[in-house]
């Protein structure tokens, strides 16, 4: 999902560091998130934890009056809700493993915290974008994906035996 993950466990003060910093330089921040389906560029600059000021800076010189700043903090509801769908989908598959289960249930930890920050600007026609996600968030993603994948198969079965 993110070009860039971060080994910390909470990225609110990174999120403090970047509306100073976006403040400091004179630009405003709107907040919005850019979704997949807008065309845009992912800023990749993996080995520096810092790039994100290179990408204001960079937002900047390009002439941005605005950026645009989303946040993804864990929710008790999204929890609960995934560690159900696991339950009842474990029923659905045999054999299945408990250990995706179990790292659901680790999630309940990080519950108020900041897992993903994104930051965009327009130039030209094309939103240019900088994310970041936890180490925690990402695997949060991938099994809500990992849900959403195997409820698809659930109901494309059903449809397929209903036919003819």
């Amino acid at each position: 999902m993110n070009p860039f993950s971060m080994h910390i466990g909470n990225l609110a003060s990174v999120k403090d560091d970047m509306v100073a910093f976006i403040e400091g330089h004179g630009i405003r921040r709107v907040p919005i998130h850019v979704d997949d389906d807008i065309p845009s560029l992912v800023w990749e600059d993996e080995t520096n934890p810092d790039s994100w000021k290179d990408f204001v800076e960079t937002a900047k010189a390009a002439g941005a009056t605005f950026i645009t700043m989303s946040d993804a903090i864990l929710e008790k509801e999204d929890v609960e809700l995934l560690i159900e769908e696991m339950q009842e989908q474990e029923y659905i598959e045999e054999g299945s493993s408990t250990s995706e289960l179990d790292e659901a249930q680790t999630l309940v930890g990080h519950i108020g915290k900041v897992g993903h920050l994104q930051l965009g600007f327009p130039y030209q026609g094309i939103l240019f974008l900088y994310q970041v996600s936890t180490d925690w968030y990402e695997r949060y993603q991938q099994l809500v994906d990992s849900i959403g994948d195997l409820g698809n198969i659930v109901f494309e079965d059903e449809d397929e035996g209903d036919q003819p």
